[in-house]
């Protein structure tokens, strides 16, 4: 079984806040595999099989029935019959109690005990049972109250068939014990979070700490703050329930918390994607208000100052401090219901939640079936089970949301999908990208880092009719350091040019952007979607800038380019008026040209002579020079703000032949002894139309930089 630690890994980088907009289906895979005519093999896969777990309760007693045949259900997704594919029956009185502590292993593992995983088919039958701490939103208080009870259900009312794992959400979200039935290691491990100080990033919610003193007063505006606050607790929500997402059995997630506000519509993705992820999972949300039984008073409490106004007096106080308090249970709420839990509001007995979770789970019968509504519209659907047997009264999850494919999808949930792409381990294929970051000092310890993209023309459906805004490419990035912390993020719509003039289909859409960046080693990742179909492309790759102190000569990237454009930037791409587009495949054409730029930091001089620089390239295919340009000589600092002598070559490919050579690029400081001579390839196609003409000198300047660094 893929075990719960691991899956957690993403979750671990939270700050992040990769969100994503997956549909409500509890999918699993099921299929066959069937010779072909060929003599190969054929597998019929069917997947977005719509799980759905009832407990069938006496209407009377309300005693679990047992006992019940799949000729006895039906189920009906808007009303419409579906046919049942899945049925089965789970009871933890026929559980196998498990011989080892913990189900999957890694949690223990990491700290050098040995253990024995268990096996998928030996939880059948068992209560899977997270408990989730939001360190964030807790007063110490409430954080004492729900480790009482959790200590309390763990030491008195847990069972032999019970599995419990412990996570938290502080500073990050973390796995603080596997699913275990180890009862010592999982109360030593609850008792830790009453000793947690100055964990969170939200404010502890209490019934009074947001009352304003006067509803005509000037009162700060925290919504974003708070919107910032609410949704890094529902990505982490839906973290933990893509984890456990490999599990089949039903989980039941107790979500202790001190209150979850949102602000309107702002939040409404991040909460469909945590009930979509959880939905998914066959997870139902138990949210358990651990502020217990509040009073909430109109003018406030030893925790506020006095009141001023008369909001105190007419109930206006009294009204907003109940606003707040119903606000911040609202989303808890909802979690519960839309995922077949049950929320626990206003009682310090916190009992009844570990009971009604035990209750739910204890037996209940697995329905799947796959939807005969084909449409990928990411509607909601209603489900409604009937029995054919009186006195049986059913409790059922009410229905869950389809997939939605990208025509359906909101802004929000396209926003979401580019964050959990750009975060995801698995590059994205559908669409070829292609990425290469070059690198330029700027000053003593930052170096101009510019990376282009290029995704081929022929790739992009483009819309015919004119209907330009549709063709547009999202393009979002980040540059992750060594200690893996985020230094960089790029996030762009490019809207691209229809025009058929321009055979766009018959070229490559390129764009550039930079970072500024100190010396060490990077990651670079770009995520790019077409945004008429959704196709998405990413490259990820390391870069090393360089210590250049450390360098008998001081060399930058060198930059290809097979064409210059007009450009009134600053920028140290662009050298008198004239922006170099990198060539980041290093093909060109026998009707181009090949331009160089390259730059040298610090070169060695002496009041006589000043610099001596000498830089040529060399044109090899097989064995045999083909080509060479002429020494070129440098003998000033060209920009004496960074130190730095620049390079420009222009070498004209028009005789040369078709094929692939190796370039050997020639750089030596005379004055102090040191030299480079760094290698690449480049591949030379025919023309479309061939037009031959002598090589002629390349055309080689040292010119300064223009304009400052970015």
């Amino acid at each position: 079984m893929t075990n719960f630690v691991q899956r957690m890994g993403a979750a671990l980088a939270l700050a992040a806040l990769a969100a994503t907009g997956a549909p409500a289906i509890p999918a699993q895979q099921s299929g066959e595999i069937s010779s072909t005519p060929q003599g190969g093999f054929l597998l019929k896969a069917e997947a977005e099989l719509v799980l759905t777990n009832i407990v069938a309760r006496d209407a009377k007693t309300g005693e679990i029935v047992q006992g019940l045949k799949q000729s006895d259900f039906k189920i009906y997704e808007n009303g419409k019959e579906q046919p049942i594919s899945t049925f089965d029956f789970q009871s933890v009185d026929k559980a196998t109690p498990l011989s080892e502590a913990t189900v999957s292993g890694l949690a223990a593992s990491a700290s050098g005990k040995a253990v024995v995983v268990a096996k998928p088919e030996d939880l059948r039958n068992h209560r899977l049972i997270v408990m989730f701490f939001d360190l964030t939103s807790m007063q110490p208080e409430d954080l004492d109250r729900a480790v009482d009870a959790a200590q309390s259900f763990l030491k008195n009312k847990m069972q032999p068939a019970d599995l419990v794992a412990l996570v938290s959400l502080g500073t990050s979200l973390s796995v603080d014990q596997d699913f275990t039935a180890d009862k010592n290691a999982l109360i030593h491990k609850v008792a830790v979070y009453n000793d947690t100080e100055g964990e969170g990033f939200a404010q502890g919610s209490t019934s009074n700490s947001n009352q304003s003193e006067d509803t005509t007063a000037y009162t700060a505006d925290e919504s974003e703050y708070n919107d910032l606050n609410t949704d890094r607790e529902l990505f982490a929500l839906r973290a933990v329930a893509q984890s456990l997402s490999k599990i089949n059995e039903k989980k039941s997630l107790m979500y202790f918390s001190g209150g979850i506000s949102r602000d309107g519509i702002e939040n409404q993705a991040s909460i469909r994607a945590a009930i979509n992820a959880a939905v998914r999972a066959d997870i139902s949300i138990y949210s358990v208000d651990a502020r217990g039984l509040q009073a909430v008073s109109g003018l406030g409490d030893a925790s506020t100052g006095s009141m001023r106004g008369s909001g105190g007096f007419n109930g206006a106080s009294l009204s907003n401090n109940m606003d707040q308090n119903f606000a911040s249970q609202e989303v808890m709420a909802t979690l519960s219901k839309d995922t077949g839990g049950t929320a626990f509001f206003d009682s310090n007995n916190f009992a009844p939640a570990f009971a009604k979770v035990q209750n739910d789970t204890s037996a209940y019968y697995a329905i799947g079936f796959h939807s005969t509504n084909e449409a990928r519209d990411g509607k909601y659907r209603k489900l409604t089970v009937k029995i054919n047997r009186p006195g049986i009264k059913l409790e059922y999850r009410p229905g869950y949301y389809a997939p939605a494919d990208f025509k359906h999808s909101g802004k929000e949930n396209r926003e979401q999908e580019l964050d959990d792409e750009l975060a995801s381990d698995l590059p994205a294929t559908d669409m070829a990208v292609y990425m290469d970051a070059l690198y330029f000092r700027a000053d003593a310890n930052r170096f101009y880092v510019p990376v282009s993209l290029v995704v081929p023309g022929s790739q992009i459906p483009f819309v015919k009719g004119g209907d330009k805004d549709k063709a547009t490419l999202d393009i979002i990035g980040s540059v992750i350091d060594a200690t893996k912390r985020p230094v960089g993020r790029v996030r762009d719509t490019i809207k691209l040019n229809l025009d058929a003039a321009l055979q766009a289909r018959q070229k490559n859409i390129q764009y550039t952007t930079n970072f500024n960046l100190p010396p060490g080693k990077y990651q670079v990742k770009f995520v790019v979607r077409e945004n008429q179909t959704g196709l998405m492309g990413s490259f990820i790759a390391e870069i090393t800038l360089p210590d250049l102190k450390k360098a008998p000569l001081k060399l930058s990237s060198i930059l290809l380019a097979s064409q210059r454009q007009p450009s009134k930037k600053i920028d140290l791409l662009v050298r008198n008026g004239q922006e170099y587009v990198p060539n980041i495949s290093h093909v060109f054409r026998q009707d181009q040209h090949m331009y160089l730029l390259y730059e040298i930091y610090n070169p060695a001089h002496t009041k006589e002579a000043g610099v001596n620089l000498l830089s040529s390239l060399e044109l090899i295919q097989g064995s045999t020079k083909v080509y060479e340009t002429p020494l070129v000589q440098a003998r000033t600092i060209s920009a004496q703000s960074r130190d730095a002598t620049v390079f420009e070559l222009d070498v004209p490919l028009s005789a040369l032949k078709p094929g692939q050579y190796l370039c050997q690029l020639n750089v030596i400081d005379d004055t102090a002894g040191s030299f480079a001579f760094p290698r690449f390839a480049v591949l030379v196609r025919e023309p479309a139309k061939a037009a031959a003409s002598a090589i002629t000198p390349p055309v080689v300047q040292s010119a300064p930089a223009s304009g400052k660094a970015q």
